[in-house]
């Protein structure tokens, strides 16, 4: 395994792109990571991640895409709009444990914020199960407020929100 500094010099050839079919064993890996570390929570049934397209793809709004670096996908987000078309909802956020803090959690959530951005919405929400310090710092980066906590099933789920109405103002 190679060390963090050696990877983190790497990433200048990560690529962010839209999910394409032939991803689905590596981001269902993903997930599957998450499940066991368990940051997702038992009744999650992974439905979206068995059919990537119908959940992410069916309307403009919607969007999936992966971190690739020498042809390993080594992370994956969605943006999903909530009914009211105004809130976006960040999900299943996720990087190869092996490639933890190596920016690429930010990478995947500047692309995500953007789509966010470029469809105007008002607001963008995202929940956790991890409350490292790492996890936090990246949202407080990019401006997410915590919003709550509430203990599901025995675990802590910490929700986030982003203002993107008051970022649009200022700027």
């Amino acid at each position: 395994m190679q060390s963090m500094q050696d990877q983190t010099e790497q990433l200048d050839n990560l690529t962010v792109r839209t999910y394409h079919t032939n991803d689905q064993t590596a981001v269902s890996r993903l997930y599957t990571e998450g499940l066991l570390a368990g940051q997702i929570a038992a009744n999650d049934t992974g439905a979206d991640i068995d059919n990537i397209h119908e959940a992410y793809f069916s309307e403009d709004a919607n969007h999936f895409w992966v971190a690739e670096h020498n042809g390993q996908i080594l992370g994956m987000i969605g943006c999903f709009h909530e009914q009211d078309g105004h809130v976006g909802e960040i999900r299943r956020l996720r990087v190869n444990k092996d490639w933890q803090h190596t920016n690429i959690g930010a990478r995947l959530l500047e692309h995500a914020l953007e789509h966010c951005k470029v469809h105007k919405f008002l607001k963008v929400v995202l929940d956790t199960r991890f409350d490292t310090e790492a996890v936090i710092g990246l949202f407080d980066r990019f401006g997410f407020q915590h919003t709550r906590s509430k203990n599901i099933h025995g675990k802590e789920l910490l929700e986030f929100y982003l203002d993107l109405y008051r970022q649009m103002k200022d700027e």
